[in-house]
This record gives structure tokens, C-alpha cells and sequence, in this order.
């Protein structure tokens, strides 16, 4: 189960490097390309337009109307022909056209110079790839400082769920009924023994939500911030969701506290299962399910559906749920499915 989400964890938390340094070659070398071409001795003169021909060009789903132009202009008393071909701007004959010519063999025409765009090109292939190794090098430190911390602690990295028989069964869902929506956790009767209710929402700025543990009675505010996905590219392990929770990230919280989760994304499908652990300890398993897996006995909730985000049942021997409720939370309200 560990070797396949560290793999996923590598390639989401590589992402930004692995679009900047590709990126950053590609523009380096177009810009060296420009530099073989480079037209900025070229020199202007008028020419005449002598033949057009209108066209059609299907460029994806856009299509265009492009024009090849010939036309003739003089350099120290002698006369040349050139052709531009493919251009936007419609001419007819007769027209004068702006010519640059190089110097050196006035043959060469272009209808216009390259300037600065070859250093540009390279300056900001430069940038990106220096980002896209600096990203890369900003990953591996920063897994190789988590794997310290739970060496630390005395944990292993890799964390062996135990036997769900040996554990406590929770059911965690989304209340949405409510005014202003949140989570409950529910044990096998049903009472609430957890909960997270929004009691401000808010489209721009922080949510305020209130925790409460139902069996001691403690309630501790939060600011819960909206989820943002970044995604460099259209690789499912490129998108990195998150969203701030009392002002820091919400995985920076939960890895300040030595929490770590394994995915195995083939583990039950079609449910996703979560082992979480803490400081290199087992925590928990998280598994997805559907809206009434607790009501087995109910012949309408038999089938029992993955919902994807929402709804998950929770195996812990954990009393109290304040990091083990946030840590489902985080994975609900982010939408990932690849988790640190």
C-alpha cells in the first residue's frame, strides 16, 4: 500500500516541476532557434504587391482566412520578388507592403524582425526551469523532513492497518439539511459523537465552524477557508487541493502533527480506503461508502453506492477524534483521492 502512494504522493507534489523544467527546455531552445534566424540587422524598405491568393486555414476548431502575397521591391538600384505566405492581413495588387531585407543577401525578406523575443525566450526558460528544480528539490526535502519526523517518533513508514474486529466503527457524513451545512461522525447506534458545524458561511474569506466532542462536551472554533486545486497539467496526481484552517494549510496542520496517509487506489473498488497513521503509528481506516451504510438493515440502503467525498466509515481505537474527524475532513473537503 506504501510504495503505490508515495508514487502518487511523488508525482502530485513533482507537478509544478515536472510542467516548469519541460517548459523552461522548450523555450530555451525556441529561443536559440529565433537566434539562428535573428532579423535585427534587417533592413525596411516598401515593397509592391504583385499577386494575392485568399485561403482558408482549419487551425483546430478555429478557421481562418490567411493570404499568401508576392510581391517585388528594389535594394541599390535592383529589383527582387519575395512572397509571404499565410499572413492575416488582406492586400491587393498594387498595395505597398513593408519589406525587411538582409543586408548582407537582400534575397532574405521577412515582414517582420525578430527583436527581443529570442532573450526573452531563453530568459524565461531560464526562470522556469530554475522554478521547476528548485519545486523539485522543495518536494524531496519536504518528504524526506516528514519521514525523519515520524522516524523521530519512533513510527515506521510504512503503517499495517489492524484488524477492523479489534477496532471501533464510526460513520462520517455530510449534514446537509442544515441552514449552514457540516460533518457528524455517528457511532453504531447512531448517537452523534462528533461534530463540525458551519456557523457562518461565507463566499469570500473564511468559514467559521464549530467542533464539538459530544462525549466530553469541548467545542473549539475553527476558520475553515474554501478549497483551492492547483493543476499544472491534466494528470490526476498534478492536482494539489487545499484550503487554510485557522490561517495555515490544512495538510501542513495535519503533518505538524505527525499525521500521514496511505491510499491504495485499487485497494476496494470501487471504494477508496485511507490508512492513516500518526508519528509512524496506526490511527485508523477510512473507507468511502455510501449515504446509509449504517442502516444495513433497511432493505432500500442494501446497495451500498461509494459516494466519492461526504460519506466514509472510520475503523479506530482512537477516544479522542479531534485529529482523526479533521483528518476525514481534509480529505472530503479537499476532493482528493491522493492524499499526503
Amino acid at each position: 500500500m506504501n510504495t503505490e502512494n508515495k508514487l502518487a504522493r511523488l508525482m502530485r507534489n513533482t507537478g509544478p516541476a515536472r510542467f516548469l523544467i519541460p517548459a523552461g527546455i522548450i523555450l530555451i531552445i525556441f529561443g536559440i532557434i529565433l537566434l539562428g534566424f535573428k532579423t535585427d540587422n534587417y533592413v525596411e524598405t516598401e515593397g509592391t504587391v504583385t499577386k494575392v491568393e485568399q485561403y482558408l486555414d482549419h487551425n483546430g476548431e478555429e478557421t481562418q482566412t490567411v493570404y499568401d502575397v508576392d510581391f517585388e521591391y528594389t535594394v541599390d538600384g535592383n529589383q527582387y520578388t519575395g512572397s509571404f505566405n499565410g499572413i492575416g492581413k488582406s492586400y491587393d495588387v498594387g498595395d505597398k507592403i513593408k519589406v525587411f531585407y538582409d543586408p548582407e543577401n537582400p534575397q532574405n525578406t521577412t515582414n517582420s524582425k525578430t527583436g527581443i523575443i529570442p532573450p526573452i525566450a531563453i530568459g524565461l526558460g531560464a526562470l522556469a526551469l530554475v522554478g521547476g528544480i528548485l519545486s523539485a528539490v522543495k518536494a524531496f526535502k519536504k518528504s524526506k523532513e516528514l519521514d525523519e519526523q515520524i522516524k523521530a517518533a519512533g513510527g515506521s513508514l510504512t503503517i499495517e492497518p489492524l484488524p477492523k474486529s479489534q477496532l471501533t466503527e464510526y460513520y462520517v457524513s455530510y449534514d446537509g439539511q442544515m441552514l449552514r451545512p457540516g460533518y457528524i461522525v455517528e457511532d453504531k447506534a447512531r448517537n452523534v459523537v462528533y461534530e463540525a458545524k458551519m456557523e457562518k458561511n461565507a463566499l469570500v474569506g473564511a468559514r467559521q465552524f464549530t467542533f464539538t466532542d459530544n462525549k466530553t462536551g469541548r467545542s473549539v472554533d475553527h476558520e475553515v477557508g474554501h478549497t483551492l486545486t492547483q493543476s499544472f497539467n491534466d494528470e490526476l496526481f498534478s492536482a494539489k487541493s487545499t484550503f487554510k484552517f485557522d490561517g495555515e494549510k490544512i495538510w501542513d496542520v495535519l503533518h505538524s502533527r505527525g499525521i500521514r496517509i496511505q491510499t491504495n487506489l485499487i485497494s476496494k473498488f470501487p471504494n477508496m480506503v485511507y490508512t492513516i497513521g500518526r508519528n509512524g503509528q496506526f490511527m485508523a481506516t477510512v473507507e468511502t461508502c455510501g449515504k446509509y451504510v449504517h442502516e444495513e438493515d433497511a432493505a432500500e440502503h442494501k446497495l451500498n453506492i461509494p459516494l466519492g467525498k461526504y460519506y466514509y466509515r472510520v475503523w479506530t481505537n482512537e477516544t479522542d477524534l479531534a485529529d482523526l474527524f479533521l483528518t476525514v475532513f481534509a480529505i472530503s473537503e479537499t476532493e482528493q483521492t491522493v492524499v499526503e
